[in-house]
């Protein structure tokens, strides 16, 4: 067995999905998480057998909800989404085809996307495509991803359609739903400009800026806008980057360090749980409170944060702005004057001892 695979063991590897990748762009600096995901490791299986099971998931409403919203959007051919279209990106009335790629049985999906996707190009046919199938490699493994939508633009570009069930009121939305659906686009824009760049065309067509679909207010009418993707995007590419050259972080690990669950027959893990947690703690993780809504294992690393005081529970702005103070305890030290700076931290000291005089003053 190759590194991850002997450090996922014999768990099976779990296939990655768009929104697993895109959670990779949340937390970029995790050496954890990336080990996990480029081995393959069940984060939610793992998480629960360790006693701190993250509950994510949509309700059953709710994805009830969503997929009214979806076939309201696509509905009659995508009549809806083309109205949409046509005021954000221009399409002139004779330049749309539409094909439904879902269609096609699963096993030939993804080929028939790569045929559809080369022949727009070369041909530049105007056309939607419902649900074509894409694919990335994630640290040796193929993913396969579904986008809701792509529209190509005769003569223009290809645009990731992402529609959400979260509604868009007096003209905003909630900031951290729009931001995971920018990074789950982003993974579909980057999924798409490997496929043309394969093909032999300019990856580049593929934009950017990608259509995000929304209820308007309170009621089911759709609006659409532009989301520019480019920081998603490069974020993204760093990732994968890190986790295909992983060698590194496989070479820092201390021998014998696995997280294999060692599932029975039934696929129950039989391992210690106590044995799996001393596994993890041997691989530094970069925990902050926006894990809560993106890493399966965020529960068990908030309470190794807590166990430890770490400053990531402040947040990553405060983290970055304490610079090399590690500790919540250390950082209070230096700003009450009771412990020296170490070399490097003279600056951030100071700022400590004026925030705290500062904070005294006000109080007073």
């Amino acid at each position: 067995m190759n590194g991850l695979d002997a450090l996922r063991g014999t768990t099976p590897a779990k296939p990655h999905d768009a929104r697993a990748i895109a959670a990779l762009a949340a937390n970029p600096g995790c050496a954890r998480r990336a080990l996990m995901d480029g081995a393959g490791v069940d984060k939610d299986r793992a998480a629960r057998h360790l006693g701190f099971p993250a509950p994510f998931g949509q309700s059953p409403f709710a994805i009830t909800r969503g997929n009214a919203f979806e076939a309201l959007v696509k509905a009659d051919g995508c009549a809806e989404l083309l109205r949409m279209l046509r005021e954000l990106l221009r399409l002139p009335l004779d330049e749309v085809a539409y094909h439904d790629v879902h269609n096609v049985g699963a096993h030939l999906r993804h080929t028939h996307t790569r045929a559809l996707f080369d022949r727009a190009a070369r041909e530049e046919l105007g056309t939607l495509y419902d649900h074509p199938l894409l694919s990335l490699r994630i640290a040796g493994h193929t993913a396969y991803l579904e986008p809701d939508v792509v529209a190509f633009q005769q003569g223009g570009q290809f645009h990731i359609v992402e529609i959400k069930s979260f509604a868009v009121i007096d003209g905003q939305a909630d900031p951290a739903a729009v931001a995971a659906a920018a990074r789950q686009a982003a993974v579909y824009v980057l999924a798409l400009r490997t496929l043309l760049e394969e093909l032999g065309h300019d990856p580049l067509r593929v934009a950017h800026d990608v259509v995000l679909v929304c209820p308007e207010n309170f009621a089911n009418r759709p609006i659409a806008t532009l989301v520019d993707v480019r920081r998603q995007l490069a974020v993204l590419k760093r990732q994968l980057a890190r986790m295909t050259s992983i060698d590194r972080l496989l070479a820092e690990l201390p021998d014998g360090v696995t997280f294999d669950l060692r599932p029975d027959d039934e696929g129950v893990p039989t391992r210690p749980a106590a044995e799996l947690a001393q596994a993890l703690h041997q691989v530094a993780a970069r925990y902050a409170p926006d894990c809560l809504s993106t890493c399966d294992l965020c529960f068990f690393c908030r309470d190794e944060a807590r166990r430890d005081g770490s400053s990531d529970l402040l947040g990553r702005q405060v983290r970055d702005a304490l610079g090399g103070v590690a500790t919540v305890e250390e950082a209070l030290a230096l700003a009450e004057g009771r412990g020296e700076p170490a070399p490097g931290q003279e600056e951030i000291a100071r700022l400590l001892r004026d925030a705290e005089r500062l904070r005294r003053e006000c109080l007073a």
